[in-house]
């Protein structure tokens, strides 16, 4: 692990952990291989999870480059570090050049990860799917690590309207590491996503439930899913909310299912999203 950068952004990233005394925990890490290609396809409810997920990897010798939006590198000073530590811009419009930068690293042994729904969800719930994470497991032939966070919305997160930071100390964040998915050369794109998509709620469903997660009675909670009795914006509502690129896959996971057009929620198979 000789990526000073990295190794620096880290030590920093440690100490403003420290500083809220979050208290960070994790199951299934042993599931990030410590060395060789890997993909991993996290879910996003805020902004810190990118701070989140390295937290973990770092424990078993990795550094994760990241699929990042490319606005990131238009705030100043900050495109020197996000390309010494190899994070890929990934511009909406025009995605095959992330695409293609993301697939040189694994070859090259690296472990990518990205965020698959495209966005922070606002209903707290697992949101349409771009199929470029499926696609790269499946062309380079290496696994795809599912992963889910939660607890991070409470310091920075999306709303109705958003919320202003909440600093408070002495929180909670778990994170969960399922078992790699494995997608062979013949299998549908579309159909694997929906797999994936299945996957993250189940995994992000079991954080929420956690006892030391759940909203105080007659507390108002909308850092929670309203499904699972919190406040945060419907699926309905968050279909107005959120911005989804075109050829996302529309859900067969989690609840409100016709907020996307109906009982399945799936699109017919279109090419991968890259």
């Amino acid at each position: 692990m000789s990526d000073p950068v990295y190794r620096l952004v880290n030590g920093v990233g440690r100490l403003a952990l420290r500083a809220l005394r979050l208290e960070v925990r994790w199951t299934g890490a042993e599931h990030l291989p410590t060395q060789g290609p890997v993909v991993l396809a996290a879910t996003h409810g805020s902004f810190p999870d990118f701070v989140l997920l390295e937290r973990v990897a770092v424990t078993r010798g990795r550094y994760v480059r990241f699929l990042t939006r490319h606005d990131v590198w238009h705030a100043p000073g900050v495109p020197f570090f996000m390309d010494a530590m190899r994070h890929v811009p990934v511009d909406r419009d025009a995605p095959a050049a992330a695409y293609l930068r993301a697939r040189a690293l694994l070859r090259a042994g690296e472990a990518v990860g990205g965020f698959p729904e495209a966005g922070i969800s606002h209903s707290y719930t697992v949101r349409p799917l771009m199929r470029g994470l499926v696609a790269l497991a499946q062309e380079v032939g290496v696994p795809l690590v599912p992963v889910a966070l939660w607890g991070g919305q409470r310091l920075l997160g999306v709303g109705d309207p958003a919320p202003p930071p909440d600093w408070t100390r002495g929180r909670r964040v778990d994170l969960a590491l399922g078992p790699a998915l494995r997608v062979a050369p013949g299998d549908d794109l579309t159909e694997r996503t929906h797999e994936l998509g299945h996957v993250l709620t189940d995994l992000l469903e079991g954080l929420q439930r956690l006892p030391h997660h759940q909203p105080r009675p007659g507390q108002v909670a909308p850092w929670h899913p309203a499904h699972l009795g919190g406040h945060a914006p419907s699926r309905y509502r968050a279909v107005e909310l959120e911005t989804v690129p075109l050829h996302a896959v529309r859900p067969s996971w989690g609840p409100d299912l016709d907020a996307y057009g109906g009982p399945a929620g799936r699109t017919p198979p279109g090419p991968p999203a890259r």
